[in-house]
This record gives structure tokens, sequence and C-alpha cells, in this order.
């Protein structure tokens, strides 16, 4: 099953034409959602399946970068998260650790540049300083810009971006008319990167789970049953093929974006 997004738009004439001609989305987001069933349903514990999913997370990067996928932005771990058994989420965190340790030269090998989003001062010194270190490393590579979503929500990224205009409102470097959607989106998580294009959801559910709202306003949504660590590359590249199905209107005619693509 899968959903079409139909909202406004606030593009430019321009740009709508340029967005209704991609047959292939420049950036891509990720639910990774079904690792713990993936165990479950072979008799393991959940973290099993978290290990497994990092197996995936490394394919679909991989992937992403053969099909010249300029951001892939994947949900690792939600602000909600926290509420899950103290356990599991202290094996999350050393797993997350682990990873960054050891995937880290090859990110940067093969030219990916890291970046994680959410508010990671919750995170212990030791993981703050390893993400900032493997951040720093990559910070020059240009092949793929993957974001990792870690301690991240959708609502606290746009509150977050609301209060800093608030402060400079409040220390009057700017006035209130300046508090525009454009200036807004320049304090967001990912604000140098091309909007959304395409998320994806792994393991049968249908909602967003407050990932990436502001974000992912006009992307086109592609849901799945496959649980995450199963998804492989024939996969993702089916997701991009639904992807590029669809038409995207923008708040246009269908006729409209039409007349668009018969002009390129």
């Amino acid at each position: 099953m899968s959903i079409d997004s139909q909202s406004g738009s606030e593009f430019s004439p321009e740009e709508i034409a340029e967005l209704v001609k991609q047959s292939k989305p420049k950036h891509v987001a990720i639910i990774m959602d079904g690792n713990g069933r993936w165990a479950q349903a072979q008799g393991k514990p959940r973290v099993m399946g978290h290990k497994a999913g990092v197996k995936t997370v490394r394919r679909a990067v991989s992937t992403a970068r053969e099909m010249g996928i300029g951001s892939l932005t994947l949900f690792a771990f939600s602000s909600e998260n926290w509420r899950r058994p103290d356990k599991e989420v202290s094996l999350l965190m050393e797993l997350f650790f682990t990873v960054l340790q050891r995937e880290i030269k090859l990110l940067h090998k093969n030219g990916v540049r890291l970046n994680i989003i959410g508010d990671i001062s919750r995170f212990s010194d030791r993981l703050q300083k390893q993400i900032a270190a493997a951040e720093a490393k990559t910070a020059g590579n240009s092949e793929l810009i993957l974001n990792v979503a870690a301690n991240y929500g959708g609502r606290w990224d746009i509150m977050q971006a609301a209060q800093a205009l608030a402060k400079k409102v409040e220390n009057g470097e700017m006035n209130s008319s300046q508090f525009t959607e454009e200036a807004l989106s320049q304090h967001l998580c990912m604000q140098n990167q091309a909007e959304v294009d395409l998320m994806i959801r792994t393991g049968g559910d249908y909602r967003i789970s407050n990932f990436i709202l502001w974000q992912a306003a006009y992307a086109e949504l592609v849901f799945t049953d496959t649980l995450w660590p199963d998804f492989d590359e024939n996969a993702f590249k089916q997701a991009v093929a639904t992807f590029a199905s669809r038409q995207r209107r923008f708040g246009l005619t269908g006729c409209q974006i039409e007349t668009i693509q018969s002009e390129s």
C-alpha cells in the first residue's frame, strides 16, 4: 500500500518544473521499522534484530550512493524511544557507539558525510564525543550526506528552530515580520539540504511517527510490509521506481503537470 502526498505549494514555477521532472529523488528518508519483530519471529532477543538492521543500513547507504541520491536520512532513535525498556535503550546506545567506531572508516573511504540530527545532549559524554569525531572525520566528503536521526522528533525540530528565531527577535537582531517560513527553515536540522522527496517506512505500519514533519511536507510516501533487516537493494530500488511513477502535482492540476513534463 502506498500514499500520495497532495499539498499546496510555496515553490516557484521554475522550482516546480524542476521537481516534477525528477526521475529519482534527491533526498530519501527511511523509517527503519521492524527490527524487534524480525528478531522475535526467529526466537531471538530484540537486540539481535537491531544488529541485523545495521547490515541493512550499510546496504542502503551503498544503494543510495550507486543511484546518485544526494541525501539519505535514517530514523535511528526517536525522542519517544526513551520509553522503551531500560535494557533495550542501553543496548541501543552501546550499539550506536560501536557502529560509529566500526563504520566511520568505511563511510569516509566511500566519500560519505555523516550528519547526526537531533538533541544529542541526552546522550553520554562518551557517545557525544564519538559523534563529534565521526562528523569531523567525514566533514569534507561529498558523495552522499548520511543524516542519522538520533533522539530526534519532528515537533522538537520545529520548536527549536522557532525558539532560535524568537531569541533573535528578543535580542533585536530581527523583527517579527522577518519571522518567515524561509527564516524558520534555515534553523531546522538539514537546513542546507534538499527537502525530502521520498519517505519510506518499512515494517507494515502506515504513519510517519513524528519524523521530519517540515522537511517531508511534499514527500511521496511509500509503505512496505518488509521488516527493516529484510529491506534489500531491490526493495530500495523498487521504492525509488514507485517514486518515479508518481505524478507530483504541488497544488497544480494533472494537465498542468503533463504540460511541464512535455516541455522537458
